[in-house]
């Protein structure tokens, strides 16, 4: 059928003649019309179909491009940054291991207690005790408490305080309590708690 018959049939068509209970008996004008639309329609609903699926698969792209970008960007940056950063992590190992050297271990203990007793002597003071307390064990560390009374002047305080400052291990000291002697008269007592340290995996 020509292009031209379908066209001047379909003019000359009476749509209220369409039987829709028996479409088999409609003209081939009509019958080329609907099949061209149907195929039409179907073919526009798969694109639009296909069109909203790659719009989808477009936008997570997008983000996953934003997303590799960054992660891109901040491993430039490191990689870049690396030799600088190979240096500092090198001189926070060694800082760390200097601070560790300067915690005692279990052996070093009574050495250090011997190091406080001469402390004591040297600044002229009269030692009444130095007793180790129970260790409380913190996250990194251990805490090894140690209870110190002397006898003296302030003078003697002030000078024993300062060689505890200036020995080799971190030693701090806490809670001190200063009170007149009764037995003794012009001499001082100090109660005075001390605190070293020993890291946990040494």
């Amino acid at each position: 059928m020509a292009l031209q018959d379908v066209i001047r049939d379909l003019r000359e068509l009476d749509v209220s003649e369409l039987d829709f209970d028996n479409i088999g008996r409609w003209p081939m004008a009509v019958k080329v019309l609907v099949w061209g639309l149907a195929f039409i329609l179907f073919v526009a609903l798969g694109y639009l179909y296909n069109i909203s699926d790659l719009r989808d698969e477009l936008s997570r792209s997008e983000l996953k491009e934003t997303d590799l970008k960054k992660e891109f960007e901040g491993k430039a940056f490191k990689a870049a940054n690396l030799e600088a950063l190979r240096k500092q992590m090198a001189e926070m190992q060694e800082s760390f291991g200097a601070l560790v050297s300067q915690l005692p271990s279990d052996t070093e203990v009574p050495g250090l207690l011997e190091d406080i007793t001469n402390k004591g002597i040297e600044s002229g003071l009269e030692i009444k005790s130095i007793q180790l307390q129970a260790e409380q064990t913190k996250e990194f560390y251990v805490e090894l408490p140690i209870a110190i009374k002397v006898t003296g002047n302030y003078h003697d305080f002030g000078t024993f305080v300062s060689g505890i400052a200036g020995l080799p291990r971190i030693v701090t000291l806490h809670d001190f309590k200063i009170s007149a002697d009764p037995k003794t008269p012009g001499v001082l007592s100090m109660d005075i708690a001390a605190r070293t340290y020993r890291y946990k995996g040494v």
